[in-house]
Formats: C-alpha cells, structure tokens, sequence
C-alpha cells in the first residue's frame, strides 16, 4: 500500500497539473470581439534578452526597461533624474509601442508590483490619453478625452498589487474594448477614441504604480480588418448601459497660429 506521503505528493502533483491546465485554459479563451486581425505587428513572448528596438518602444520619462528572466521588466527612473526634474520625473515605470497600428488588437499580461497606487497610475491605455484604463483598489475605470470622462467601470475586479492580468484589448474607429481573464469586459464608444494622438507616448501604454514595478510577457499587436466581426452587433447589445460621468473640466484647444 503507498504511504501517506506518497499518497499526498500525487494528489499535489495532480492538483498542480489540474490547476495549470485550468490556467492555460483560461488564457488562451480570450479571443477577439470587435476586430478582426489582420497581421502580426509586434509579437514576443520576451525569452531572450535582447536591446528595445527603436520605433517600436519608447521608455518614456528615462524609466528604465530590460528583458530579465523572460519578461519586460520596468522599474523608475534614477534618483539623480527625478531631482533633477520639476515634473514628468519618471516615479512611475512608463513604456509605449509607437510601433501599435492606430486601430488595433493588443494581447498581453501584465503585472504591477510595490510602490504605490496614485490617483494616475498604473494604468493600461491604447494611444496616449485616449482610451486609458485605471486599475485601483476601487475597482477598473475606463476614461476617454484625456481623463476628462470615465465611459465604463467594473467596482468589483479590484487592483491587486503583484496579480499578473491577461488582456485582451482592441480599438477600432470610435469603440473600444477590454477583456479580462477571469473578469470583466470594459466596452465604450467615444469620439475622442477616433482622434488621432497629438504628442506623447503612441500605441499601446503601460504605467505602473509609484515607486513600483512592471513585467510584461506574451504579447502580440495586430492590425485590423475594414470590417468589424460579423458577431459585433449582437454582442455589443448585451453590454450594460453606463453613463458617462464627467471627471474634470477639459482645458479649451489653443488657438493655431
């Protein structure tokens, strides 16, 4: 008769491999809802190390960014930089992919660590201050027009500092959509979500928390089709309805010269 201990390690054993499968199951089952893909843009699972090619990362804010035991791994600028600057010092790990198509399928996890949550960070967004998703302890918040108004939330899936999560976003024209692995799906249609980024970080944006970190794995970008799913419209009409809700006052266009 196997012993006790023998007994224990196969269940333990075959729990781990139920649990991994369950995992891997879940991942792979987000798939597109909007958009269709079209090609692979960008696509690196972050095995090897190797130098963030220009024009398809930007490291903004002199953070600082390396791939390190399989992931993307981004932590703050250095002490002598943040003193050195009055604003836009890098307390927070930022990176963007200028290399993003302006409509879009992004997949990736991504991972927030240490420091501290700010009423800005971390957050995921798609062009920078267009569709911006804010992760807090409060629940996910999606704000459009440069954090002028939040379009969609979900209170109950709660920031969790050191949680990695899978997403699924895609921006197409006006709409905009974010699944999560194990959670909600955000869904917006703005018009500020169709305007073209004037300056910043463009493409895909990931910040962390203050004074933290952030991985990022397995991540791929595609270009879209002209045509949305053909499944598109029924399921958008079983998104709930959410109303707008105003967060600041957005500060007039200046006038071109």
């Amino acid at each position: 008769m196997p012993s006790q201990s023998f007994r224990f390690a196969i269940l333990a054993l075959s729990f781990a491999l139920a649990t991994s499968n369950v995992l891997a199951t879940s991942k792979t089952a987000l798939k597109p809802l909007l958009a269709q893909p079209d090609a692979i843009v960008l696509e690196s699972s972050f095995s090897k190390p190797a130098p963030l090619a220009k024009g398809v990362w930007q490291q903004r804010q002199h953070t600082r960014w390396a791939i390190k035991d399989g992931i993307l791994l981004g932590i703050p600028s250095t002490d002598e930089y943040q003193k050195s600057r009055g604003d836009h010092q890098g307390f927070e790990p930022r990176v963007s992919v200028p290399a993003t198509p302006a409509e879009c399928i992004a997949q990736f996890s991504v991972r927030f660590s240490g420091g501290e949550e700010t009423p800005i960070a971390p957050f995921v967004e798609i062009g920078h201050h267009v569709a911006r998703v804010k992760f807090s302890e409060n629940g996910v918040f999606l704000i459009a027009d440069g954090e002028s108004v939040k379009v969609a939330e979900a209170k109950n899936f709660k920031y969790i500092p050191g949680k990695w999560y899978h997403i699924l976003a895609e921006l197409k024209s006006d709409e905009f959509v974010m699944q999560f692995t194990d959670g909600p799906t955000l869904y917006a249609r703005h018009p500020s979500f169709a305007k073209p980024v004037k300056s910043g970080g463009n493409g895909l944006g990931i910040t962390g928390p203050k004074g933290g970190t952030v991985e990022i794995d397995n991540l791929t970008l595609w270009s879209i089709k002209p045509k949305e799913r053909s499944t598109w419209a029924k399921t958008r009409s079983a998104f709930p309805h959410f109303k707008p809700v105003i967060l600041k006052k957005k500060k007039p266009a200046k006038a071109t010269q």
